[in-house]
């Protein structure tokens, strides 16, 4: 592993996962998943940050959430869902698509990093 921080990117929309993950700067590892069973292979304690869809072709984001909040990894979870998500979920922070720009994305990894956002 890399001693850049690792930000996993978990959305069934492979061009919008893409975009997500080409908009983040070189200093972070970037791993994409487009299902929930690529996104558990990706679950590593190193892991960071986790950018999360919640409609998924094979698990809910929901499930998968639990999953990476029961795994060995301590990472903060943005959830990134298309329409407004309940307040019930176990993440970090929203960010509800469409996205205003690839800057969202780089904002919101970034505070979550430094521990400047909560739900």
């Amino acid at each position: 592993m890399s001693d850049n921080p690792a930000v996993l990117v978990v959305d069934d929309n492979r061009p919008l996962a893409d975009g997500f993950a080409s908009a983040l700067p070189e200093r972070y590892e970037v791993q994409t998943a487009y299902t929930a069973e690529e996104a558990r292979a990706s679950f590593h304690e190193e892991l960071d940050v986790v950018l999360l869809d919640r409609n998924l072709p094979d698990t809910h984001g929901d499930k998968l959430l639990e999953e990476i909040r029961d795994a060995e990894c301590d990472c903060r979870v943005a959830v990134v869902p298309a329409a407004q998500p309940t307040s019930d979920l176990d993440c970090d922070t929203y960010l509800t698509k469409p996205l205003s720009g690839v800057e969202a994305v780089r904002e919101t990894v970034a505070d979550l990093l430094d521990g400047n956002i909560s739900c």
